[in-house]
């Protein structure tokens, strides 16, 4: 079932276009993620704690499960928290 004339359920008229997302790890030549790396795990985590996904950073799956790996072994050494504070 369509929404509208339009078809599309999209919305927004069409006046922000969206800028394109890259990998920073391949623009930047990186060939594994450290988990001491704190500043960069700390960019792709969220304020609760959660990682955040590719299709939001734009980062290609092969970093991502290195980014996954590192994250999870940075909180369990504690050097990032598994959720915000309370």
């Amino acid at each position: 079932m369509s929404r509208g004339p339009g078809g599309g359920g999209g919305g927004g008229g069409g006046r922000f276009s969206r800028r394109k997302k890259f990998c920073r790890f391949t623009a930047e030549g990186v060939k594994s993620i450290d988990y001491k790396d704190l500043g960069t795990l700390k960019g792709y985590v969220t304020e609760t704690g959660k990682i955040v996904p590719s299709r939001i950073t734009g980062t290609k799956s092969f970093y991502q499960r290195q980014l996954a790996v590192a994250i999870k072994r940075a909180r369990f050494l504690a050097l990032l928290p598994y959720t915000d504070q309370h």
